[in-house]
């Protein structure tokens, strides 16, 4: 007889485990050791390692904390940890988050070329 005490065995998808593998992944791409990261949050290292694998559920603080040193929106981790449910605009969050963890773009690059873009989704609302 096996069992768990994890995750919903029906839950097909388990949230935690998929925002712990959404901040590895950003992480990863950002070049940053786990280290790194903890020093960049002031988080702990063995407290994230937990979150990145879908271990603990992060407070909106830790996220945050997350969010601004891997340069990713908030919302885009709010949403892959369940908080929000707004997709509607999720085109439009993953592309400026690209743009916010593109390490090779200074920061007033990234300022400018996030104004750009805005600029371009404002002046073609309604016209897609």
């Amino acid at each position: 007889m096996t069992t768990t005490s994890g995750p919903d065995p029906t839950a097909q998808e388990n949230p935690r485990q998929m925002l712990g593998d959404f901040i590895r992944m950003q992480r990863q791409m950002a070049n940053l050791s786990l280290r790194q990261l903890s020093a960049l949050t002031e988080i702990s290292n063995p407290y994230l390692s937990q979150v990145e694998r879908g271990l603990h559920e992060p407070s909106i603080r830790v996220l945050k904390s997350i969010a601004n040193a891997l340069n990713v929106s908030s919302e885009i981790l709010f949403e892959q940890a369940g908080l929000i449910t707004n997709t509607e605009e999720m085109g439009d969050e993953a592309t400026e988050a690209a743009i916010r963890m593109d390490r090779r773009l200074s920061e007033t690059q990234r300022h400018a070329l996030l104004g750009v873009y805005r600029s371009f989704l404002a002046s073609g609302e309604g016209g897609g």
